[in-house]
């Protein structure tokens, strides 16, 4: 088995004009930076299972995507103090494939820089026996944030939120996978 992490990075947001992809492209760099991640990009406007959870569309191939992964880390704006639509039929869609995991959460938007759709997402994925992590990194007015070519200004602070992220996901997510070559007792 490989020492190697394999982190889903999950852009949550599929809306025409999104800022996720700016946001998830930071994130990329910071994993990598980070090192220990193999990351894999789930960009969730690619993906399409529909909301019938009918088990059509690309539903095998996010469950593979999904159960190939230690640990997540979901990009998620906050929409009318919320979390995307779609994001919560692509997390109904997969169940046991998410069990035993850890994920991280970068949250962006106005005020509240996504955290109300951050609380309510760790109450889904606790449902689904996901850890996630302590630490998140909240990116209030995040149009100011970033510059015209996707760079972040100012970025010390953010830098260090993600580096105590990814170090608290790397140990929840080796512990986590070490704990699932044991049955769960029922």
């Amino acid at each position: 088995m490989s020492s190697q992490l394999k982190v889903a990075l999950v852009v949550a947001s599929v809306r025409e004009q999104r800022f996720g992809p700016v946001v998830a492209g930071w994130v990329r760099e910071q994993l990598e930076a980070h090192g220990g991640f193999e990351v894999d990009v789930l960009d969730l406007v690619d993906v399409h299972v529909p909301v019938t959870l009918d088990g059509s569309g690309d539903t095998d191939a996010l469950r593979a995507r999904i159960g190939a992964a230690d640990a997540f880390v979901v990009v998620t704006p906050e929409y009318n103090h919320g979390y995307p639509g779609y994001l919560k039929i692509v997390v109904d869609t997969v169940l046991e494939e998410w069990a035993g995991k850890a994920l991280g959460f970068v949250s962006y938007g106005g005020s509240a820089g996504g955290s109300r759709s951050v609380e309510q997402l760790r109450q889904v994925f606790t449902e689904l026996q996901v850890h996630t992590i302590r630490r998140q990194v909240v990116f209030s007015g995040v149009w100011d944030r970033f510059d015209d070519e996707g760079r972040l200004v100012e970025g010390a602070r953010y830098e260090g939120a993600a580096k105590s992220m990814f170090d608290q996901l790397v140990w929840w997510a080796a512990a986590l996978r070490e704990a699932r070559r044991t049955p769960v007792v029922a």
